[in-house]
Order: C-alpha cells, then sequence, then structure tokens
C-alpha cells in the first residue's frame, strides 16, 4: 500500500487493525509474510502506514545474532500518521514522516547538552519494546510479536513513540527520503559532523555500502583531494566513482597489508578514515592508515560479533584519534528536517541545481522498496 486515503484516516477510530509483516521466527530463519494485529497508539505515540523502507545492514546483522524472537525488524523508514495517541501534540492524522532509531526527547541531559545526538529517554531500544510501557503494539493470535529499535518497519502499519519520529514536508517523495532515517543520513553526518572534513584533505572509507558511499559524497562536498574507497567487492568500484571515491582498492589484489598501500599513496596517511563495514578489527586498520600527528579515524558499522575494540597505544601517542558515531551525530527531530529542505529546494523531480544538490540525488537512487506485500 504506497498511497493512503486521508478522508478514510480521519474517520477511522482507534482500534487495533490486521495488516501483513514480515515476521522473523528464529535467528537467520527465513522471514514469513504473516496476518498481525497491531494495537492503536497509547500516550505519546503515533501509528504509521509505511509507505516505504530500506534494508539496514544492522537489521541483517540482528536477524543472524540476535535472542530476541518472533520479531518484526526494520527502522529505516518513511510514512504517514494514521492515528495519534493521547497527548500527542506535534503530529495529526494524514502528516508525512520518518522514522528514527533513536529519538529526542529535547529534555534530557544529553537532548540540552548541545554536545550529543545520544537522547537519555529514547536512546537505542534494544530489548524488543516500547519506550513508555515495556511492551508490544505487535501480536498473532495473542502472542507478543517484538519490536526492532522501537520502529519494526517490515509491516504495513507500526507503532512508535512521537520523539521517534520527524514531520517532513507532504511534497517530500517518501519513497526516497526514507533513505535519511538511517544509512545516507548517518554517512554524510560522520563526514560533516563528526570528522568534519575541511577542503583539500585526504579520506579513506572502509566499506562501500550505503554507510561508505553516504561518506564519499560528504567528502566530496566538503572538497576532499583524494578520496580512496576499499572493498573487496570489484564490482563496486566503477559505482563508487560516481559517488566521489577518486581511487579504488581491494586488498585482495595486494601482497602487502592494505594500510601501507593507502600510507604510500597519501604520502603518509590519511587526515581522515571511516570504518563503515562493522568489523571491529578493521578498526586498528583504520587507525593505521591515518597519519600521525592529526589522523581521525571514525567508526560507523556495527558489529555482529567482537564488539571490543583492541588497538597499540602508540596509535594515539602519535596524535591519532578514534570516535565513535551514531547517526552522524545528527539530532532526528532538529536536524532531519532540514536535510529534507535541502534535497527538495535543489530538486525538482531529478532535474538538480549544483553538485550538492546532483549528490542528494544520486544517494536516493539507491532503492528503498514499499511495504505493498
Amino acid at each position: 500500500m504506497s498511497t493512503i486515503d486521508i478522508n478514510i484516516i480521519a474517520a477511522r477510530p482507534h482500534v487495533a487493525i490486521t495488516c501483513k509483516a514480515a515476521v522473523a521466527w528464529g535467528a537467520g530463519e527465513s522471514l514469513v509474510m504473516e496476518q498481525v494485529e497491531v494495537s492503536p497508539p497509547q500516550a505519546m505515540e503515533i501509528r504509521i502506514q509505511v509507505v516505504s523502507t530500506s534494508l539496514c545492514r544492522s537489521d541483517f546483522t540482528a536477524w543472524q545474532s540476535h535472542a530476541i524472537f518472533p520479531r518484526i525488524f526494520g527502522h529505516e523508514a518513511s510514512g504517514i500518521v494514521e492515528s495519534v495517541g493521547q497527548g500527542v501534540t506535534e503530529f495529526k492524522e494524514g502528516d508525512h514522516v520518518l522514522t528514527v532509531f533513536t529519538g529526542e526527547c529535547m529534555q534530557c541531559r544529553q537532548c540540552t547538552s548541545g554536545k550529543s545526538n545520544i537522547c537519555e529517554v529514547l536512546g537505542l531500544e534494544r530489548r524488543g519494546v516500547m519506550h513508555s510501557d515495556q511492551k508490544t503494539r505487535f501480536s498473532i493470535n495473542g502472542k507478543p510479536i517484538y519490536h526492532y529499535c522501537a520502529v519494526s518497519s517490515f509491516s504495513e502499519y507500526t507503532v512508535v513513540h512521537s520523539g521517534c519520529a520527524v514531520k517532513v514536508s507532504p511534497l517530500a517523495p517518501l519513497e526516497k527520503i526514507c533513505l535519511l532515517s538511517c544509512g545516507v543520513a548517518a554517512g554524510l553526518g560522520a563526514a560533516w559532523n563528526v570528522a568534519d572534513i575541511c577542503k583539500g584533505s585526504t579520506v579513506v572509507i572502509f566499506g562501500l555500502g550505503t554507510l561508505g558511499l553516504s561518506v564519499a559524497q560528504g567528502a566530496r562536498l566538503r572538497g576532499a583531494s583524494q578520496i580512496i574507497g576499499v572493498d573487496t567487492n570489484p564490482e563496486k568500484g566503477e559505482i563508487a566513482k560516481a559517488f566521489g571515491i577518486t581511487e579504488f582498492l581491494d586488498p585482495n589484489d595486494s601482497n602487502e597489508p592494505i594500510q601501507q598501500v593507502i600510507k604510500r599513496i597519501t604520502g603518509g596517511g590519511a587526515d581522515y578514515s571511516f570504518e563503515c563495514i562493522g568489523d571491529t578489527g578493521m578498526i586498528t586498520t583504520a587507525l593505521q592508515s591515518c597519519c600521525d600527528g592529526w589522523g581521525l579515524t571514525v567508526t560507523l558499522g556495527v558489529p555482529k560479533e567482537k564488539p571490543e575494540v583492541t588497538a597499540h597505544y602508540g596509535l594515539f601517542l602519535t596524535g591519532r584519534t578514534l570516535k565513535g558515531s551514531l547517526f552522524g551525530g545528527w539530532k532526528p527531530k532538529s536536524d532531519l528536517p532540514s536535510l529534507v529542505e535541502k534535497y527538495m529546494k535543489k530538486c525538482k523531480g531529478d532535474t538538480c541545481e549544483g553538485a550538492e544538490a546532483n549528490s542528494l540525488i544520486l544517494l536516493f537512487r539507491l532503492k528503498p522498496f514499499s511495504t505493498a506485500y
């Protein structure tokens, strides 16, 4: 279902509804299309009809390794508000929204610090339930179906806390901007907010999925002079060049450690390196690929095993820095509307003005999928 009748929404009472959802019954097991019951939104919650959703690597990792099942995955999505719970004043039925896996209450110490996007109230939810009452809003024959990241967008309808949704312009194409609710925004923000890449700098990116390609775009827009992409899939080489990569390296093609190759071609190491794979072992490689004195490594990937990071202290003693990045440092409610607006101002259909708009359009051609099962 990719369209919605606002008049029908307005007339519908707040009752449980039944819809299709892709349910994971166990780790690594195939998702099964099921009829699920979706409860009405409770206080400070909204129920959304999901229009488009994307598959993020973290969904795949959790599906393979987590222990909470049955579960509905998906957290990178756009949709239309179908109903609102008690106390919700920010949204109304028919509003267009992006879901976000980490919310913004705007009142806790972290939200008011001006230094962080790690909300203490609506941060990452890891137990498969709602933030408010630690219960689920999905069920099959009375049996609870657990959430993922408090979003669960692999369903035609879902319920989220109002602090985990961002209102966007009704003119913004939901089938494209859903990528801003995780991958594209996370990559751009890592380049712009976390690393704050400067003009003329050298950048190396490990992993050229959505995160890595978005970092590349952010680096290009900041004027980086050399953007090196590293991936073991040689098919990504040509694709990556369209996103800003100036040189592609496949570690399997080299007889020497990839960090040595990078130090040689950058004249001593990159100014910035980004780990976008979700492999903690690669964090050390990324650190070794940076230059002495000011080299900065940013890690974005979510590991499915071995979450501990190990690195020789000498890497830090010589001036390197390691920083983590969650959602690119963006505060979702405060910052995402400006990214959508940037896209909307510069672009009319697929006609764009300026390099920045062209970059955003290119990123949005990474295809999400509709929930019209």
